[in-house]
């Protein structure tokens, strides 16, 4: 059993700590909003910190899952952040959805403090994390991988290294690239049906058992019929992480066509009013416009 820090209790971050407690891990959690640490401390046990500093202080392990570039680098550096508290040898593992380049410029810092960085971006939505069965996606030197690995397997059915550091972000952008390509597909073939009088149950029933198949029709397929869109990631989210695909892509000389329209389809959902509906919500866009 390891002295882990989880900084940022969010959706995924607060069911994810909760694992690592449930796992007999000493843990010590950090929020920017201090209620929603105490609350998990109420549920949970273990104990909150005031600052990301003091969450890790004694911590061989330091776990983060924030929002996007800045937030990571704000709970990392500074006076008040992660680096300024970790040891020696302590290792910093980060499951937000971030940049390759954010991750390996503060893989570099970590490294010139004499610390560990993994990044490890997850998938499986709020589902993976209340249920401890998230896809996660590393990058960093193996040996700190290794030493990681235990830990990260509280909440992960499959954890994976993939290269070397940014290898984990950079595999979390295919992930959703693939998921983009895949919902908008999904969502253009129930829109289908519903206009050729079809029964979506049926169908669906037959599909999903053939090369059509996926995760998302078999979960998301009955929210989409009623347009119900709270049950996953948001996609004022996904903006946030196909933002980083398509700018990596200049980056690489990657061609990613499809992709970038189906940005520009979330942000039709955007003006919907549906930043916080699910990724699934891009049905509503076509029912919409006809």
């Amino acid at each position: 059993m390891a002295r882990v820090a989880f900084l940022g209790l969010g959706v995924m971050g607060f069911p994810m700590a909760g694992h690592l407690m449930a796992k007999g891990h000493e843990v010590t959690v950090w929020n920017r909003t201090g209620a929603k640490a105490d609350a998990w401390v109420a549920k949970h046990g273990g104990r909150a910190a005031p600052t990301a500093r003091a969450a890790a202080e004694g911590a061989e392990f330091v776990m983060a899952c924030v929002g996007n570039d800045d937030d990571l680098r704000a709970v990392c550096t500074g006076a008040d952040g992660a680096f300024a508290g970790m040891a020696t040898g302590a290792i910093f593992v980060d499951h937000t959805t971030v940049s390759a380049a954010v991750t390996r410029e503060l893989a570099g810092t970590a490294a010139s403090h004499g610390l560990g960085f993994v990044d490890a971006p997850v998938s499986g939505g709020q589902a993976g994390a209340e249920n401890g069965v998230l896809s996660v996606m590393c990058g960093g030197d193996e040996a700190e991988y290794a030493r990681a690995e235990p830990v990260i397997a509280a909440y992960a059915r499959i954890c994976r290294r993939l290269g070397p550091s940014g290898a984990g972000q950079l595999a979390k952008m295919v992930n959703q690239i693939c998921i983009a390509g895949l919902v908008q597909g999904l969502s253009e073939g129930l829109h289908f049906a519903e206009r050729a009088g079809l029964d979506i149950e049926e169908l669906v029933e037959v599909i999903s058992q053939g090369a059509a198949g996926s995760w998302q029709m078999v979960n998301r397929h009955k929210t989409m019929k009623q347009g119900k869109f709270d049950y996953g990631f948001a996609v004022d989210w996904m903006r946030k992480d196909l933002d980083i695909c398509l700018r990596t892509a200049e980056e690489n000389g990657a061609s990613l066509p499809v992709t970038a329209l189906i940005d520009q389809f979330y942000k039709d959902v955007q003006k919907l009013g549906g930043g916080r509906w699910d990724t699934s919500s891009l049905i509503a866009r076509l029912r919409a416009i006809g």
